[in-house]
């Protein structure tokens, strides 16, 4: 996904000359080009304070770097210098939830989605595969507004369309699985497991959130049961689903990262999804938990 993100970027910045991208030491061998690429070293809060300064003289900013440090560290800044001064632009993450845990919990953060919850005006981008990411970034830069793109450095075996909001990937009756960015074929290989009569959406974008797309998947099913499945903070996304469905009697389960749980031993991503529930087996556990009652 990262090289894609680079050469969709470059791409860009040879057509527009308003794209400028702004790094802190991390990915310096994506950028190798001089011109309107600014390395700050490992300064993230001035990463965002310049990434704002640009966009006020008219620049289209791109910022990337490991989550912790492009959402976490410089927060104040992201709430200040981009949108209370209400400027746009591309802020492109890697490394989460906790992608390569080598690095130890410095690298990981689950909890950046959340995050911009907090802020108003930002679209979140959560591609599951390679070729979803050049279409969402290039439209991204293309705009004007206040982007967030999640990458990982695990995929879906196949990209789905993006820009539309969620895509049906399997039809069932008894309820409604809303699979976010790279956990898809986890969801549909434990969905298919234990034989549930669900439907199967897809999202890469979560904000916006297609509220229409769900409760017209929810129309068609017998019961409004909704399973959330996000590769970040569970229950991230429960709140947005609760307003879609406002008029909607249901019963909302999330999996994700779980809140509670602290792992010191840093171990391996499917390490970490095994104790979190995010594998195929503890998602098909609250499959057959929720749906088979």
């Amino acid at each position: 996904m990262r090289t894609e993100f680079a050469k969709t970027v470059l791409a860009e910045m040879d057509a527009d000359p308003r794209v400028a991208v702004v790094i802190a030491a991390i990915s310096r061998d994506l950028f190798p080009r001089v011109d309107r690429v600014i390395d700050v070293g490992i300064r993230e809060q001035a990463m965002i304070g310049v990434a704002g300064g640009l966009a006020l003289t008219g620049l289209r900013p791109v910022v990337h770097t490991y989550a912790p440090f492009l959402v976490e560290r410089p927060f104040e800044q992201i709430k200040l210098d981009l949108g209370h001064q209400e400027v746009g632009a591309v802020l492109v993450s890697v490394g989460a939830s906790y992608d390569d845990p080598a690095w130890g919990r410095t690298h990981q953060a689950p909890g950046d989605v959340a995050l911009f919850d907090t802020l108003p005006g930002w679209t979140v981008h959560v591609p599951g595969h390679s070729d979803e990411v050049g279409p969402l970034v290039r439209d991204a830069i293309r705009g004007d507004g206040r982007v967030y793109v999640r990458l990982s450095m695990h995929e879906n075996a196949q990209g789905y369309p993006v820009g539309q909001g969620v895509t049906e990937v399997r039809r069932g009756r008894k309820g409604v699985v809303l699979a976010v960015g790279p956990v898809l074929d986890r969801v549909v290989k434990a969905v298919e497991q234990e034989q549930a009569d669900v439907t199967v959406l897809y999202a890469s974008t979560v904000r916006p959130f297609d509220g229409d797309g769900l409760r017209a998947a929810l129309a068609e099913a017998e019961r409004s049961d909704v399973m959330l499945v996000e590769p970040y903070l569970e229950g991230t996304s429960a709140h947005v689903v609760t307003e879609a469905l406002e008029e909607v009697p249901h019963r909302l389960r999330s999996v994700g990262v779980k809140r509670h749980l602290e792992l010191h031993a840093y171990g391996t991503a499917a390490d970490h999804d095994a104790a979190h529930d995010l594998d195929v087996v503890g998602i098909a556990a609250a499959v057959r938990a929720f749906f088979h009652r």
